[in-house]
């Protein structure tokens, strides 16, 4: 197979640069979530102690985008969307989600293609998680 065929059946998680860039990703993420007051809401509704999420997030990720599926045999049976919803994740917390999602991903050196797919992607699973 040539280059070219290659990167057509890359997996998202060889094309983000594997589990450091998804970690990098993540950190990212939640440094923002704990530290901007722009996204005051959606740090309020989580725990003290961001690090059991953003564990979570990395193992969840690394799986969503085509790596190992450590996370999905851990948490079997578990739906992210209903785990979010019972949080009280409402419209305010999601569109603070998708301005720090995608201000990580942005400053993540992310691909600007692949980027642009998750984030249409976490738009919709934004969406979907929100209470009532």
């Amino acid at each position: 197979m040539n280059e070219a065929g290659a990167e057509a059946t890359m997996l998202p998680f060889e094309e983000i640069g594997g589990a450091p860039a998804v970690r990098a990703l993540v950190e990212r993420f939640y440094d923002l979530m704990d530290g901007d007051d722009r996204f005051a809401a959606l740090r309020a509704i989580h725990a003290p102690d961001l690090t059991p999420m953003r564990q979570s997030l990395v193992g969840f990720l690394t799986a969503w985008l085509g790596g190992p599926r450590d996370w999905f045999e851990i948490n079997a049976g578990t739906c992210i969307m209903s785990a979010h919803r019972q949080l009280g994740f409402g419209a305010v917390e999601t569109a603070q989600w998708l301005q720090a999602m995608g201000q990580a991903l942005a400053e993540s050196g992310i691909p600007a293609d692949l980027a642009s797919r998750m984030n249409d992607a976490f738009e919709r699973m934004g969406h979907a998680m929100q209470a009532g």
